[in-house]
C-alpha cells in the first residue's frame, strides 16, 4: 500500500547497490545506513540540519542513485546523488524551507531549482551535451 513520504516506516534491513530499487518505494524508507556501500558523506547527509534526518532511498535517475535527507516540502532538505558504479562522483542540492534552492550538477552548472539539478543528473541542462 502507497504511504506518504512522511508516514513511511525507516527500513535498514541490510541492502547492497544492485538491489536498490529504479523506482520509488511507496510502502518505506530504504535508510542511508541500511546500505551497505555507503560512502560517509552520505551517511553525514542531514547532520546540520534541523532535527539530523538520516538519509532516505528515492530512486534511480539515469545513472545516478538519489537520496534525500529531511522533508519533501516546506522545510531545509538535502538531496544527494552518486553514480551508481563510482560512489566517489557525488553532487548535492540543498532545499530551503521558501522552495529556493542550492546545487551544482554534474556538468559543472550552478542550480536554484531541484528540477534542473535533476535534468543536469541525466544530461539535460542547457549546455549540457545531449541536451533537448
Amino acid at each position: 500500500m502507497a504511504l506518504r513520504y512522511d508516514e513511511r516506516p525507516d527500513d535498514d534491513t541490510p541492502v547492497h547497490t544492485g538491489e536498490l530499487p529504479d523506482t520509488p518505494t511507496r510502502d518505506r524508507n530504504i535508510i542511508a545506513t541500511a546500505w551497505v556501500e555507503a560512502p560517509p558523506e552520505l551517511i553525514a547527509l542531514g547532520d546540520d540540519l534541523p532535527g539530523r534526518p538520516v538519509a532516505a532511498y528515492k530512486r534511480r535517475i539515469g545513472e545516478w542513485l538519489l537520496w534525500r535527507a529531511g522533508p519533501a516540502v516546506d522545510a531545509d532538505a538535502r538531496y544527494w546523488a552518486c553514480r551508481r558504479d563510482d560512489t566517489a562522483v557525488q553532487h548535492t542540492f540543498r532545499l530551503f524551507p521558501d522552495g529556493s534552492g542550492d546545487g551544482t550538477g554534474p556538468s559543472g552548472a550552478h542550480h536554484t531549482r531541484f528540477r534542473t539539478w535533476k535534468e543536469d543528473l541525466l544530461g539535460r541542462a542547457p549546455g549540457v551535451r545531449g541536451a533537448s
